[in-house]
Order: structure tokens, then C-alpha cells, then sequence
């Protein structure tokens, strides 16, 4: 082989070489895409079951697998060290995406709690784009990444527990036509709602401080 095919040979061992390989997507995000294609499940179930108690008691399983996932996802990121920022970015996305139509879907479905629900949802959705705000002012001062708080923390495992026990109860009372009076149901909503705001406050009274009506 002369000089010059040789030198050809060279050059395209160091052109693969040093061509970028492409990433797989890790197992934390392949988690938390799943979550999001849950969403549109869940709101299919609930919408287009007929039968009460198969719809609640299906909802309250694709919800809980949707749950799962945002656990699972976390841990095995922060273990494996594999946090990216496509999981900065659409992890807490897709964890609204899951509260919001949850709480939408049994405003719509769950006819005997649709009025507290609708104070609920417009809550919860209120407060989270006030803290959604509040992060993205806090990004570009001093403070700089909002972490999540222990209330934040408090506020998305009772908003879960909630969806469970509401949609646990439609299935009894709807479905097995067993009157539970929601009791359990309007304890939660209520718990629900004094930690979503309780913690919208706790965010505010630590950040609250870098809101400047100046700039």
C-alpha cells in the first residue's frame, strides 16, 4: 500500500473516531416519558368507561403506575448520577401535566364533588404558576435555582393521596353504590388545598424578597 492510500485509511479511522456518539436516552427520562404518555390514558379512562366502578378503579391504577414512575424516576437519576437537563426540564412538567388533569377529569366526572373540585383545580393551578413565576425570577438573581421545599414536598404526596382516595370513592359510591357520604374524599380536597397554598406562601415569604416591581 503506498503513502498516499495509507494516509487516506488514517484519516477515515480518525474521522469515525472522532465522530460524536449518539446518546441513549437514559432510564430516568425513558420513566418520565412514560408519565407523560400516561396522562392521555388516564384522561381516556375517565372519560370513556362507562361503568363507574371499572373506571374508578382502572383511573386509580394507570394514576398510581403514573406515580410510581415520578418516584422511581428520581431516585434512580440522583443514585446513577444520570440527571439531565431533559429531566430538569420535563420531570416537574410532566408531574403537572399529571395533578392538573387529574384534578381537571374528576371536577368533569365526579358529579356529587365537581363544586369543591373546581375551587381545587383553580387553585393548585394558580398557585403553581405563581411558583413557576417566582422560580424563573429567582433564575436570574442571586438566589438562583428554587430547590423544592419540604411544604412543595408535603403539598404533591397529599394532592396524590387525594386523587387515589377520590377516585377509590367514586368507584364504591358510584360503582358499588355504597354511600361513603365522600367524607373521606372532602378531608383530603380540604388538606389538599391548605397545602397548596401553604406552601405557595412558604415560597413566597423565602423568594418574595427578589421580586422587585422596579425591574
Amino acid at each position: 500500500m503506498d503513502e498516499k492510500n495509507v494516509s487516506n485509511v488514517n484519516e477515515e479511522v480518525l474521522e469515525k473516531t472522532e465522530a460524536p456518539q449518539k446518546k441513549k436516552m437514559n432510564l430516568p427520562n425513558k420513566l418520565t416519558i412514560l408519565r407523560a404518555l400516561l396522562v392521555p390514558v388516564f384522561i381516556a379512562c375517565m372519560m370513556y368507561i362507562p361503568d363507574a366502578l371499572v373506571c374508578g378503579f382502572v383511573s386509580t391504577l394507570v394514576f398510581m403506575i403514573t406515580s410510581f414512575t415520578d418516584m422511581l424516576d428520581g431516585k434512580i437519576a440522583r443514585k446513577y448520577n444520570l440527571i439531565t437537563n431533559f429531566g430538569k426540564f420535563m420531570d416537574p412538567l410532566a408531574d403537572k401535566f399529571m395533578v392538573f388533569c387529574a384534578l381537571l377529569m374528576i371536577a368533569v366526572r365526579v358529579k356529587p364533588l365537581s363544586g369543591i373540585m373546581v375551587w381545587a383545580c383553580a387553585i393548585v393551578f394558580l398557585r403553581e404558576l405563581g411558583v413557576t413565576s417566582l422560580r424563573m425570577i429567582c433564575a436570574n438573581t442571586e438566589a438562583g435555582v428554587v430547590a423544592a421545599s419540604f411544604f412543595g414536598k408535603a403539598k404533591t404526596v397529599t394532592q396524590v393521596v387525594a386523587i387515589v382516595v377520590i377516585l377509590v370513592e367514586y368507584a364504591i359510591n358510584e360503582g358499588m353504590r355504597v354511600n361513603t357520604l365522600w367524607i373521606a374524599s372532602y378531608v383530603l380536597i380540604v388538606a389538599m388545598i391548605v397545602m397548596t397554598i401553604g406552601s405557595g406562601l412558604d415560597y413566597l415569604k423565602t423568594y418574595g424578597k427578589y421580586i422587585n416591581p422596579n425591574e
